[in-house]
């Protein structure tokens, strides 16, 4: 039995290189600020569902909800194996919460066939893990958690191991599920070369427009549709053209969606500056190391 699986992906700033930068005044992360890069625990969602389809057969669609920018981890997921990929982009998506982003990513999730849907545990930009389950509640399907590995897959029901913190656990569930899946379930794949070539230049239609638009800076709004539509026209034909759905598309009730439908606010932003307390150098050499050996011992540091 062939298993479709679509896999919710993101794209997120760079938390091993925080500047003073980093927040914006209302609280949102200043993403400019920041290098962007593949969230770590979607790749693992994403090897998992390459491996359902490996083993099983069937389709994995990648989705990703951000500006034009994050269609860069779709191709990435193409260029790992992935079948489709799906760039939700809108302005009005701008300041959601994890409330409204689930919401967001059910919508369109309920416009596509699917057994399992995967998602990585949690994002490295807010690490509130809320996004998978809230999702899930919202399709209506179950859902398992912090997965560590798949055990078995027949029919409709699937056995996995979950980390509950200080153990595991194996559940069995009926499709169709949303699992959230942590770093230990596997170590995800490297781009294949040949998907890489094959995949290299799709664009999303926002992608198409700007590269347009600096090509022809004196095309009006009209010739420029038509420009667009046409590029779009041709990469579709090659299989190269990365889905772009807006909030309209999908279906969204507005209110439940963007800075208006989160509630979570940001109260205030405070820097944490540690300041050093008194320190001392160890000359590295044999003798140095032993002599700070010594001395951590008469203080009882170290026994």
């Amino acid at each position: 039995m062939a298993y479709n699986c679509i896999v919710l992906v993101k794209q997120v700033p760079d938390t091993k290189r925080i500047t003073g930068q980093a927040m914006n005044e209302d609280g949102t992360v200043n993403r400019g600020a920041l290098p962007a890069v593949f969230n770590p625990e979607d790749l693992n969602a994403l090897e998992l569902a390459l491996q359902i389809k490996d083993e099983f057969g069937g389709k994995v669609t990648v989705i990703t909800m951000g500006l034009p920018a994050a269609a860069e981890v779709l191709r990435d997921s193409l260029y790992r194996g992935a079948n489709e990929a799906i760039l939700i982009t809108d302005r009005r998506c701008a300041a959601s919460d994890t409330l409204a982003t689930s919401y967001i990513i059910s919508c369109a999730v309920k416009k596509l066939d699917y057994d399992i849907v995967l998602c990585g545990r949690q994002a490295i930009d807010g690490d509130t893990a809320q996004v998978g389950p809230q999702a899930a509640e919202k399709l209506g399907i179950t859902q398992v958690t912090y997965v560590e590995s798949l055990d078995e897959l027949k029919g409709k029901q699937i056995t996995l191991t979950r980390n509950i913190g200080n153990g595991w656990q194996q559940v069995r569930a009926s499709l169709p599920v949303l699992l959230t899946v942590t770093d230990k379930a596997n170590e995800p794949r490297y781009s294949a070369a040949i998907q890489m070539m094959k995949y290299k230049t799709a664009l999303a239609p926002c992608e198409v427009e700007k590269q347009l638009k600096a090509a022809n800076p004196n095309a009006d709004e009209a010739d420029l549709k038509q420009l667009v539509q046409h590029k779009c026209g041709e990469l579709e034909k090659k299989g190269l053209l990365i889905k772009q759905w807006d909030l309209d598309f999908i279906g969204a009730d507005l209110t439940w969606c963007g800075r208006n439908g989160s509630p979570t606010k940001v109260h205030r932003i405070q820097s944490v500056v540690l300041a050093a307390k008194e320190s001392k150098s160890v000359e590295p050499t044999e003798k140095g190391v032993s002599d700070m050996i010594h001395e951590l011992i008469v203080d009882k540091t170290i026994c």
